[in-house]
């Protein structure tokens, strides 16, 4: 079983509907509560402000990263344990997946989509071996999990990679799958029949 001492959260830079900015909150104050550090974006907006604010207003240490051209807009939280300062995207992706010891993402747009991908695929190809996971949110991700199933049905997610995201509504219980998936070898990948 896993351990986690910080965990990466992708989320929207909009609210979404007030469910979401509630499981935002939820999930910044069970981090906070299990002792377990939050790595973000660095903003102070949408989904990822009350994350954070949830996660700091418990008691919780909170880790952002942000590239310059979005702090010079004004987007960057200032109230943070620390705030990382980037030249780029790619600068930014790379600081948070070296700072976390698993990645979840919440509801968002291409972004977090972007992240959520990105991070998988580092799983899969051993880059990390870090669990990745979904706060499905009243079924928020349930078309990407269809997706995800009928890319794996036609022949592109072999079947071994079906469970590298794992998905649950509630903070305790995704993170309890974070802690106990197995997580497939390069080397069984790449075995060939």
């Amino acid at each position: 079983m896993r351990t986690f001492r910080r965990i990466c959260v992708y989320c929207g830079s909009s609210p979404g509907r007030p469910v979401y900015a509630e499981a935002a909150r939820s999930l910044g104050t069970y981090l906070a509560d299990q002792g377990i550090g939050l790595v973000y974006g660095g903003g102070r907006v949408g989904l990822m402000g009350i994350l954070a604010d949830a996660a700091l207003a418990a008691g919780g240490e909170v880790y952002g990263v942000i590239p310059d051209k979005l702090r010079e807009l004004e987007l960057g939280h200032e109230g943070l344990t620390e705030l990382f300062v980037t030249d780029s995207m790619h600068a930014r992706k790379l600081i948070m997946a070296q700072l976390a010891d698993a990645f979840v993402a919440m509801p968002g747009g291409y972004g977090t989509l972007e992240e959520l991908f990105e991070v998988t695929t580092w799983t899969q190809l051993e880059y990390h071996s870090k669990p990745v996971g979904l706060l499905n949110v009243e079924g928020f991700f349930d078309p990407l999990l269809a997706y995800v199933a009928h890319a794996a049905n036609e022949g592109f997610i072999r079947p071994l990679h079906r469970e590298l995201i794992q998905a649950a509504p509630e903070p305790a219980d995704l993170l309890g799958r974070l802690a106990t998936v197995e997580l497939p070898s390069l080397g069984k990948w790449l075995e060939r029949p």
